[in-house]
């Protein structure tokens, strides 16, 4: 448990109420796979207003629950915001989406969702 995400910060924000914290849990399932293929699809597409919106999107919840590639994901969010089109973002890309399919497969676990 908790080897690709940390509850830590959702358990202060939570005030450690289980109830809230699978609500989270599962808030987290619903959203960030979701935003993951728009942040694929708008770098796949070089949608630079898209990759900047979906990662903006993601950052609360990847900080959140610390899947620890905030500053990848920030810097996918930076290519799209200043729309860099000289600079390649794949290895970003692939570390936060990696990230969040293993914390999903985690939570899901987890929390038997």
């Amino acid at each position: 448990m908790e080897l690709h995400y940390k509850l830590f910060r959702v358990r202060e924000l939570a005030d450690n109420d289980e109830d809230f914290i699978a609500a989270l849990a599962e808030a987290f399932l619903e959203e960030v796979p979701e935003d993951a293929e728009r942040l694929k699809k708008g770098v796949a597409e070089k949608d630079y207003n898209e990759t900047y919106q979906a990662a903006h999107k993601m950052k609360p919840t990847i900080d959140l629950f610390e899947l620890g590639v905030l500053d990848k994901l920030i810097e996918v969010q930076d290519w799209g915001k200043f729309t860099q089109t000289d600079v390649d973002i794949t290895e970003q890309l692939d570390s936060v989406i990696s990230a969040v399919e293993r914390a999903c497969a985690e939570i899901k676990s987890d929390f038997k969702l």
